[in-house]
């Protein structure tokens, strides 16, 4: 069975340059239908409370190049329904967030998972996670257009669900790698947690409960890739981070 290849990014905030896309976009179509590009948030560089009137620019270069989803992250996110409907209206991919919950009649630009098949059946399926903003307790709440659920209350609930229905399970995370940790010591099931938000450089990712949890640092400086290989012996992971500075193309 050919190796599963996951390519990932996180907390771009806005920093892609068309070097980086074109080799991106090379990478992906390398892929040929046996892996997967995917983002972990905050690939928008805006404030949280901020909107640019003509939507972001990267989310329309990421849907060029290819990706497959990404999960929201903070930067992505706005307590209004118009301000979280433009600031994502660029991509042409998948956005998740399990835990971002709308109020009733209100639209959600995000969906809780997604599941995927590669090219010789293999079912992979994402769910996504993304560091609450505005809670139910806050003052903030009753202005808000979505409540944010506790993300590892989510996952426990959602995980056991989903892996019934896939060959693999994966966590694309807005959470950090402190959280990250304790969604591999609490919610079983999870084959690989794909992290960002808290900025940490992870070379050859962690093992934490049988969970691989990766992560690329920021700003584009480097992009991981999972290699998974599946057999009737199991699972076997492997994860590199690699200089994000391809020559010019």
């Amino acid at each position: 069975m050919p190796q599963l290849k996951i390519l990932h990014t996180n907390d771009l905030h806005n920093r892609l340059t068309t070097e980086q896309a074109c080799f991106l976009a090379a990478r992906r179509r390398a892929l040929e239908g046996f892996g997967f590009l995917v983002d972990c948030g905050d690939a928008v560089s805006v404030g949280n409370i901020g909107v640019r009137p003509g939507g972001e620019p990267i989310l329309e270069r990421m849907s060029d190049i290819g990706y497959d989803l990404m999960t929201a992250g903070n930067r992505e996110f706005h307590f209004t329904q118009y301000g979280f409907l433009s600031k994502l209206n660029k991509a042409k991919f998948p956005v998740l967030s399990a835990n971002i919950q709308p109020r009733e009649g209100v639209k959600s630009p995000v969906v809780p998972s997604i599941t995927f098949k590669t090219r010789d059946g293999v079912r992979v399926t994402y769910f996504g996670l993304t560091v609450p903003m505005i809670t139910e307790r806050m003052a903030a709440s009753k202005i808000s257009s979505y409540i944010f659920r506790d993300p590892i209350s989510t996952a426990s609930e959602l995980a056991p669900l989903l892996r019934m229905d896939c060959d693999l399970l994966v966590c694309v995370s807005h959470i950090g790698l402190r959280k990250d940790m304790e969604l591999a010591k609490r919610v079983q099931g999870i084959d690989i947690i794909l992290g960002g938000h808290s900025h940490d450089t992870l070379p050859e990712g962690i093992i934490v409960e049988g969970s691989l949890i990766a992560q690329t640092g920021f700003w584009g400086h480097y992009y991981g890739v999972i290699t998974v290989d599946i057999s009737e012996m199991g699972k076997k992971y492997g994860a590199r981070l690699y200089p994000f500075n391809p020559p010019s193309m």
